[in-house]
């Protein structure tokens, strides 16, 4: 009688002999399988980070600027054959030369790897989002802020202008505070003769005219609306909004030209207020028989106050890059950016220091002439 034999089960059932030796490549090729199975997916997910990484790099956008050389435009010339300055009801002169006026281009729009390539090209400069936009400023509201500073850079470089010709200007209110004594009163576009018994011939004298009031204190205006008859208002001034102890009246007052013809300055799609003292010269320029600049390549930047003092402005290394690759020459840099403007200087540009439109004017003659002309 044989011996019961000894039987496992495999997992399909099927009986199996405990004495024969398991074949072991099945096991070895599973092992192989399982393996490789692993390694596919560590693939797949190193794949899908690379994915992710690139998608967020080229689409996302980062609290970054990028800021760079932006567009020149010659002020005495034309841009879509449109004149840049023009003067309708009044005599001109033609002109010889460029004066540029430069731009910096801002770049909201950035991405992490854009960012990056704007950095490493060594042309651009990358900036914290905030140092250009305050808190819950749209796009749009910085449009309209950039807009409302060129419009004023245009009057105030028409006043200066006109002034160093000798023209008479005057003031006028071009804001009311909503809720104040002006309120209701006074409407932006009116003339201001008198302020408390004070006349008005700049808009400096309206502060003046207020030094010593005090809230509760009432001031006459002597106002002209639209051309018609002068008129006396009597307002009670009110509690200052910044804490000062002088009386408020609630209104902006500014200088404009007071002449019998328009000066215009057609210029789309840029902002800011550094403009000015290139819009400044082209006028003067174009006003007078001399030619301001004879043939050379000027260009520059520089706000300007309707009293023609020019202020120091912000992105000059960027505008000095643009300016030279124009082909100008020489470059109008207002006073307080010299130190900055000597250090990132392009070759082959002429640095000439300027403070207010005269010095300007007269550093154009000198370098017209061959003198030599200050320099920062």
């Amino acid at each position: 009688m044989s011996e019961p034999r000894d039987y496992s089960t495999t997992p399909g059932g099927t009986p199996e002999s405990a004495d024969t030796p398991r074949p072991s490549g099945g096991d070895e090729s599973a092992q192989k399988s399982r393996r490789l199975s692993r390694r596919g997916w560590t693939l797949v997910c190193s794949g899908v980070l690379v994915v992710a990484f690139i998608l967020v790099g080229a689409l996302v956008r980062v609290p970054y600027v990028a800021l760079g050389p932006g567009p020149t435009y010659d002020t005495l010339g034309a841009v879509d054959g449109q004149q840049v300055v023009s003067v309708n009801g009044q005599r001109t002169y033609p002109t010889q030369g460029e004066l540029r006026m430069t731009t910096v281009s801002l770049n909201d729009d950035v991405t992490l790897f854009g960012a990056l390539g704007l950095w490493i090209s060594g042309r651009y400069a990358v900036a914290p989002r905030e140092d250009y936009f305050r808190p819950g400023e749209s796009d749009e509201d910085v449009r309209k802020e950039n807009v409302q500073q060129f419009q004023d850079s245009q009057s105030n470089a028409e006043v200066a202008a006109l002034r160093r010709l000798g023209y008479p200007v005057k003031v006028i209110v071009q804001q009311v505070v909503s809720g104040s004594p002006a309120d209701k009163v006074l409407t932006p576009g009116d003339r201001l003769l008198e302020v408390n018994g004070r006349r008005i011939t700049n808009q400096d004298d309206v502060l003046t005219a207020l030094e010593g009031t005090r809230p509760g204190q009432t001031v006459s205006l002597k106002v002209q609306s639209d051309g018609k008859p002068e008129r006396t208002d009597t307002i009670t001034l009110g509690q200052h909004p910044d804490g000062q102890p002088q009386g408020f009246v609630g209104m902006q007052a500014v200088d404009r030209a007071d002449v019998p013809f328009q000066v215009n300055i057609a210029l789309e799609d840029v902002g800011g207020p550094s403009a000015g003292l290139m819009f400044a010269l082209a006028i003067v320029d174009r006003m007078t028989p001399e030619n301001l600049v004879a043939g050379e390549d000027v260009a520059g930047t520089g706000q300007i106050t309707s009293k023609g003092q020019v202020v120091e402005i912000g992105g000059i290394s960027f505008k000095l890059v643009a300016a030279r690759e124009a082909g100008a020459t020489a470059f109008l840099v207002p006073a307080g950016n010299c130190a900055e403007a000597v250090a990132s200087a392009p070759e082959g540009l002429k640095l000439i220091k300027v403070s207010d439109l005269n010095g300007a004017i007269s550093a154009l003659e000198d370098l017209k002439s061959g003198r030599p002309a200050p320099s920062c």
